[in-house]
């Protein structure tokens, strides 16, 4: 039997993961904002949202990986399973919308941060995250986001689509 003083409530471990990623999320704005700073705003961009697509392709063929390790195939059905993302950190939900399932995000404590400092924009390159690691995991399909909270939307809304059709 494990160690049930190692145990913490779920609240806390919520907590936990709240705070971890209002770091990430204040780490990629400091990285962003001296790149936009240093370099002009269009170079700037342009190496935000190369180092974040690396990022979300590392984690994209990470998440393949583990699915595989799994003996499973590497479908969209079997995306989810190979995810690192803690399901008690994220508020999430699955809608159909205009005939098509969307994955809704009902909070994001980054575009809190980003909110904080007036940054929501460059903040936002951060979400090019989503399509890189699902076109890694399986270059026919992407990731298209219908909604962002750091643009004002009530939720990040996430559309998987075949690459081909990527419109919103």
């Amino acid at each position: 039997m494990e160690n049930q003083e190692a145990a913490i409530p779920a609240d806390e471990a919520r907590k936990a993961v709240e705070d971890m990623t209002r770091r990430v999320g204040l780490l990629h704005l400091c990285f962003a904002r001296l790149l936009v700073d240093e370099l002009g705003e269009e170079r700037g961009r342009e190496l935000i949202e190369k180092a974040v697509w690396d990022y979300g392709t590392r984690i994209g063929k990470n998440t393949r990986d583990r699915v595989v390790a799994l003996g499973l195939e590497p479908t969209l059905a079997n995306f989810d399973k190979g995810s690192d993302l803690s399901p008690i950190g994220f508020n999430h939900r699955t809608e159909v919308v205009d005939g098509e399932q969307r994955y809704q995000s009902l909070g994001c404590a980054m575009a809190d941060v980003w909110r904080e400092y007036g940054e929501e924009e460059l903040g936002a390159l951060y979400c090019l995250v989503d399509p890189a690691k699902m076109q890694a995991y399986d270059p026919d399909w992407t990731m298209v986001h219908t909604k962002k909270i750091p643009y004002g939307d009530e939720c990040c809304e996430i559309a998987v689509r075949p690459v081909d059709d990527q419109g919103s």
